[in-house]
Order: C-alpha cells, then structure tokens, then sequence
C-alpha cells in the first residue's frame, strides 16, 4: 500500500502537455534551485521578461521540494 489508493487519475486536472515535444532531462535538485533563484530575480527586477519568469518560477517551485 503506497498511500494513493484513494486518488482518481480521472478526477485529476494534469496539466496540459504536448505529446509530440520532446522533454528535457531532469536538473539536479542544485540545478532546480540555481534556475528557481535566476527566475525569481528576474521577476522581481521587472522588465519584459518579467511576467514570464514568474509563471516558470512559480511552475518550477511548485514542482520541487522546499529547501528549508
């Protein structure tokens, strides 16, 4: 028992993926932090990039464990 039984994989919103892009290798956790870092001071900085950098940091951070 792995604690999961009670989840519905058809109740789950995933989200949305293209099935004929190819995915990248994992980054390191290190590497996951470094990128986080990068994105989240971009974002803060503002500029043109701004807005995207904080969509990317918020799916990244959302996808990796806190480093506290």
């Amino acid at each position: 028992m792995d604690g999961y039984d009670h989840l519905d994989l058809d109740e789950i919103d995933f989200a949305p993926v293209e099935h004929d892009v190819e995915r990248l290798r994992l980054l390191t956790l290190g590497e996951a932090y470094d990128l986080l870092h990068v994105l989240r001071t971009v974002a803060q900085e503002g500029g043109t990039v701004a807005g995207e950098a904080d969509r990317l940091a918020r799916e990244i951070g959302a996808r990796i464990p806190s480093a506290d």
